[in-house]
């Protein structure tokens, strides 16, 4: 396999194939894009699995599509060389090992190119999610573009409405990098270049959701740290913005400075339609891609493919901060179950009082999704939700391990945020054992007792 092909979405499941084939599910039944292909995903997590899914038949359309390629914690520690419980950390680690990206000059989405008049976003299978979504969303776009004064680009995912053969309705709600790029052109009375990317590697996925990092390093630098090797870009017609020469599908345009239109309802990662965005539009003037194109798509709503790479990624960033204060800090879990961001528990062993409290500000610190933060001692599974349940029920006294914080800054998806300001009132929860006295002796059942446990009920028949 070339070293494209090894950083490119459809080398990735191959070699998942090869790897952990119990992890790739090839879908023969035609499937319609309407509701269909997001049901059966969902119906699989329900199922307690969530493989790679590709959709070999799609009504209407002569191009497969692929989904759910970041579903589980496995694939992602897979394809980067890890253990699960290490991923988090292994992760941060290598994300700060900028590698510069290496330039190609033929790339694999180069094979065929549409203009004018045969640019038509409806010849792609693009999801119509849920029936309560303003029109079929683009999920998987990771678009690029370049800061306006300092040149830096930067690429990410943008929820991307197709309101007509060759227009997008985006929302930049994140406001962070792309958002301020677009305020910046705007600012000059100038459109924002930008090339939206289809079809990526999970390691693109990765580390395209990290946050935290100098603003003169690329995303594609931190790209290529989780590759270990430089990752492979190449120029497209958007003024020679840079993509991945891996891509699948290439859509070359521009963000309007001043126009503004209706996006949305779309279905969101907090479980409800959201209304809330920047009304942006993108106009596309060109389409490249691969001959026998493969469409990516990103189940919407809290699917795990939506979610668990930000909470990863925020597992990441919270451990790396409050490590360096707090050594005994064991390990941080954001739980995909609540939105991958708005809750955070943190497992410590707490070696002096105060400690638990420090915690709780460093995490609402580090990232301002996060409004809910437990610390549980070194005896809590904070991946068992139902043993951070207990600690809370055990341990916690409301009047003094309860603490809040008015008027921060949230999430503008977040729908009980302030609707005009996106601010809210965040809460800390000190779930570990008072300072102040010997405290009760926890149950518990040894590993070899629940060995013999095992080894009784498997001769009993139960396995």
């Amino acid at each position: 396999m070339s070293n494209i092909d090894r950083q490119s979405m459809r080398g990735f499941i191959a070699d998942l194939e090869k790897a952990m084939p119990e992890e790739v599910l090839r879908i023969r039944e035609p499937v319609r894009t309407h509701l269909e292909m997001t049901s059966l995903v969902f119906e699989l997590e329900r199922m307690g699995r969530s493989p790679v899914v590709v959709f070999e038949k799609v009504a209407g359309h002569d191009m497969p599509v692929v989904t759910n390629i970041a579903g589980n914690r496995r694939i992602l520690s897979h394809v980067l060389g890890v253990s699960p419980q290490d991923l988090p950390s292994a992760f941060r680690e290598r994300c700060t090992r900028y590698t510069p990206v290496e330039t190609v000059a033929r790339p694999a989405w180069a094979e065929v190119t549409l203009e004018g008049k045969d640019v038509d976003l409806t010849r792609l299978p693009v999801p119509f999610h849920f029936d309560i979504d303003a029109a079929p969303y683009i999920t998987a776009g990771q678009i690029t573009a370049r800061d306006p004064e300092t040149g830096v680009d930067t690429t990410g995912f943008h929820r991307l409405m197709v309101k007509g053969p060759n227009r997008l309705g985006v929302s930049l709600h994140s406001r962070r990098r792309m958002w301020e790029f677009h305020r910046r052109a705007a600012a000059k009375g100038q459109n924002l270049p930008a090339a939206v990317t289809l079809g990526i590697h999970p390691l693109h996925y990765m580390g395209s959701m990290v946050y935290a990092y100098p603003p003169h390093v690329r995303k594609y630098e931190i790209i290529g740290a989780l590759f270990g090797e430089p990752y492979r870009v190449a120029r497209c017609g958007a003024s020679d913005l840079e993509v991945p020469a891996g891509a699948e599908i290439v859509l070359e345009g521009e963000i309007l400075a001043g126009d503004h239109e209706p996006e949305g309802p779309f279905g969101e990662f907090t479980g409800y339609a959201s209304h809330r965005s920047t009304e942006n539009v993108l106009v596309v003037n060109r389409i490249r891609m691969r001959a026998d194109a493969m469409y990516h798509s990103v189940v919407s709503g809290m699917s795990q493919d939506h979610i668990l790479i930000s909470c990863i990624t925020r597992e990441g960033e919270i451990l790396n901060a409050l490590r360096r204060n707090l050594p005994n800090v064991r390990a941080v879990h954001v739980p995909h179950n609540t939105c991958g961001g708005f809750m955070a528990f943190i497992q410590m062993k707490k070696t002096s009082p105060g400690e638990p409290q420090i915690a709780i500000m460093a995490t609402l610190g580090t990232e301002f999704y996060t409004k809910y933060v437990v610390v549980v001692d070194e005896d809590v599974d904070i991946f068992n939700q139902s043993d951070v349940m207990w600690a809370l029920a055990t341990r916690v006294q409301a009047e003094k391990d309860i603490h809040l914080i008015h008027g921060a800054k949230g999430a503008i998806l977040d729908p009980t945020s302030d609707p005009k300001t996106y601010t809210l009132t965040k809460m800390g929860i000190d779930a570990t054992k008072p300072d102040d006295r010997d405290f009760a002796t926890r149950l518990t059942i040894s590993d070899e007792q629940r060995a013999r446990a095992r080894e009784i009920l498997s001769k009993a028949g139960v396995s």
